[in-house]
């Protein structure tokens, strides 16, 4: 599978060897990651791209991806699905940046682009989620065109509905 370009980024799909790396916290050969990374949540991902490849094979394209910059192909965090899409075309997903990469609108910048690469895929609906204090990424998703649909003690939820199949 090839890179999801945008303007200043690639989304790079990773494969077993970049996220056992990613969870042993090592870069491999020639990685250029960025301070920070990988962080708690990027371990977690990695561990979940294993796990699934070692239950029902490799995800891909529904896997997690490297956010890496185009001008110095620093990994600066990461983003993905959670897995599949379900029978009725849902996913879920995640992200992070590594704190020296925030606020500059790489999130959103990525984020655009997974979410219409998941269009281009057939998904109808796309879910994601913020701890409550974290605003910076609620904003990211509202930025994107999720939208809240609930909030419990803890989370904040959202999700972005395309086609015929959304309504279901």
């Amino acid at each position: 599978m090839t890179d999801l370009e945008t303007p200043r980024l690639l989304l790079h799909p990773m494969n077993a060897s970049d996220a056992l790396h990613v969870r042993a916290g090592t870069p491999g050969d020639g990685a250029h990651w960025a301070p920070g990374y990988p962080s708690p949540g990027e371990k977690a991902a990695a561990e979940r791209f294993l796990d699934t490849c070692a239950r029902t094979g490799d995800p891909s394209p529904f896997g997690s991806y490297e956010i890496r910059r185009r001008e110095d192909g620093r990994v600066i965090g990461g983003m993905g699905f959670h897995g599949a899409p379900d029978e009725n075309g849902n996913v879920t997903i995640g992200y992070g940046l590594v704190p020296s990469a925030r606020g500059m609108g790489y999130a959103s910048e990525a984020l655009r682009a997974l979410l219409r690469f998941a269009r281009e895929q057939g998904v109808s609906r796309v879910h994601g989620d913020a701890d409550l204090d974290n605003i910076a990424s609620q904003r990211v998703m509202e930025a994107v065109g999720m939208r809240l649909v609930k909030e419990d003690g803890t989370l904040k939820y959202y999700r972005i509905d395309w086609g015929p199949r959304a309504e279901e």
